[in-house]
């Protein structure tokens, strides 16, 4: 599609673009990169997490060529950039055996007259069409329809727009950062010596030519436009518009590298923004992309389990107020002292699976021991 300012936008030519590319790569990797874990639910109301095929398919390898890194980084730049994002699922008898990604700009869904929904394949020069059981298919934020909305597709003015700014402070390096002018002449040229003017011209263009000394004879003069070098770089366009691309892809511009005016990239704000950015950028996506995997992997072959990233990997704090955290916990019996260790990536303890309370740290049982022969007339 084209834009106002007269630029093509798709994909490809938007990840030209520094801010759509953080934007994309940034959420892609911290979702992709933490724990992804298979679950059943225990008979004590806690979790135990399971070691299957379906696990292994989900969290290790999705098929014979990827990682579930890879994958998951993959299908979750996909819905960021197209809205949608889509696995071809490879059966062996009703077992699921793999996730092969199709690219959502080659797939199409359509509903047919029946009501059921296809999806309509183009895959190199090759054209198919796949019933919705064989097809894994999250939709991004949407008004309920059969398909997602696109970012970059509803963007497309302000992607333009940064497309557009970025084109024209490159031409102005390329010119040398020197703002254009005037030649003037006493009389008029011929034909001829216009043609030799503007070669002779194309020898002081060009960043890698700047501050060549021109020679002017015959009565040329030369008369420079006005144009700042603040104008000439453009940096309130280019910085609003870094700002304007990170609200269509929910991610604060400190994530990729851009702090605001008399704002800085450390200290308790920036982890305050973080927590935001889990809690309302990266959580919902996740969550998304949880249900459709417990809907439409997880519950017809193993009911009762669901898999869930570990968010705990996003809320990295530094070490004294996670040991005031962890000791919190512990202190409290509501987690093991070597439940504990494991979050340090410290090995366990003989001892260490019991859980402890405040008051000279005795197990909790002995507590209720003690109150019980307390109780006892």
């Amino acid at each position: 599609m084209e834009s106002h300012a007269g630029r093509r936008v798709g994909v490809e030519n938007a990840l030209q673009l520094s801010a759509v590319w953080a934007c994309i790569r940034q959420t892609a990797q911290t979702i992709a990169t933490l724990p992804l874990t298979h679950y059943a639910r225990a008979a004590d109301g806690g979790r135990e997490p399971l070691d299957e095929r379906l696990s292994e398919i989900l969290t290790v390898s999705p098929n014979s060529e990827q990682t579930a890194t890879e994958h998951w980084e993959g299908q979750i730049a996909w819905l960021l950039s197209n809205g949608n994002c889509y696995a071809e699922r490879v059966n062996t008898g009703r077992r699921l055996s793999a996730l092969l990604p199709l690219p959502a700009s080659r797939c199409e869904p359509r509903r047919l007259s029946d009501g059921r929904v296809v999806y309509d394949i183009n895959d190199r020069g090759k054209r198919d069409t796949l019933p919705a059981d064989k097809v894994f298919h999250v939709k991004g934020f949407g008004f309920g329809g059969i398909k997602g909305l696109s970012a970059i597709r509803f963007g497309l003015q302000s992607i333009g727009s940064g497309l557009a700014a970025d084109e024209m402070a490159a031409k102005m390096f390329a010119n040398g950062m020197n703002p254009s002018g005037f030649l003037k002449f006493t009389g008029t040229l011929t034909p001829e010596q216009r043609d030799s003017t503007r070669e002779l011209l194309t020898n002081f263009s060009g960043s890698s030519k700047a501050w060549k000394v021109l020679v002017l004879e015959n009565g040329m003069d030369w008369q420079a436009a006005t144009l700042n070098p603040e104008d000439a770089q453009m940096l309130e366009t280019r910085q609003f518009s870094v700002e304007d691309i990170c609200r269509w892809f929910g991610t604060p511009p400190v994530v990729i590298g851009h702090s605001a005016k008399g704002q800085t990239m450390w200290g308790s704000g920036v982890e305050q923004i973080l927590i935001s950015w889990m809690t309302q950028g990266l959580n919902p996506l996740m969550r998304r992309i949880e249900s459709r995997i417990g809907r439409d992997l997880v519950r017809p072959e193993r009911p009762g389990t669901y898999v869930e990233w570990n968010r705990e990997g996003i809320l990295q704090m530094e070490s004294k107020a996670k040991a005031e955290f962890l000791q919190t916990l512990v202190n409290g019996g509501m987690m093991t002292p070597n439940e504990a260790r494991t979050k340090l990536n410290l090995p366990s303890i003989p001892g260490g699976n019991t859980l402890l309370v405040q008051g000279a740290m005795i197990t909790l049982d002995q507590l209720i021991a003690r109150a019980k022969n307390e109780d006892t007339p």
